[in-house]
């Protein structure tokens, strides 16, 4: 399993199959793009061609991807969806960062209690985390 960044279970996602075909079995032998894991109410299988979106600041962003793994955690499943170039794997990776950030806003919130401004909080998650940022070994908030 390669390293997947992990994305916030606070932030909805949704996922689902695609009518095109998946990338040949061999393409999925040793993906080293990397993806994003995220919770799902149902099993994918291996190679499944799928559809990401995600609702974010009020627009919908979709991102297709190619499921590299599933492993089911207690009544849910965790899936890992691989990106197979590198234009969808770096327009993903943003995105995720900015649902890193969205879900530390909520977090930063609910603890002070107070709205907090879509700027300073972003300036503040990138001082303390954008250097982690999907390394390895890594934990994701």
């Amino acid at each position: 399993m390669r390293s997947f960044l992990r994305h916030p279970s606070s932030i909805p996602v949704e996922l689902r199959l695609c009518r095109q075909p998946a990338p040949p079995r061999q393409r999925l032998h040793n993906i080293s793009l990397g993806g994003i894991a995220c919770n799902s109410p149902r099993a994918f299988r291996r190679g499944a061609a799928v559809e990401l979106r995600i609702r974010l600041l009020g627009d919908d962003v979709f991102c297709a991807g190619v499921v590299a793994w599933c492993q089911q955690q207690g009544a849910e499943y965790l899936v890992g969806v691989a990106f197979t170039d590198q234009d969808t794997l770096f327009r993903a990776r943003m995105v995720e960062q900015v649902c890193q950030i969205e879900h530390y806003r909520l977090q930063r919130e609910q603890e002070l209690g107070v709205p907090l401004c879509c700027e300073s909080i972003a300036a503040e998650w990138v001082a303390e985390h954008a250097a982690q940022f999907g390394q390895p070994g890594q934990q994701q908030l």
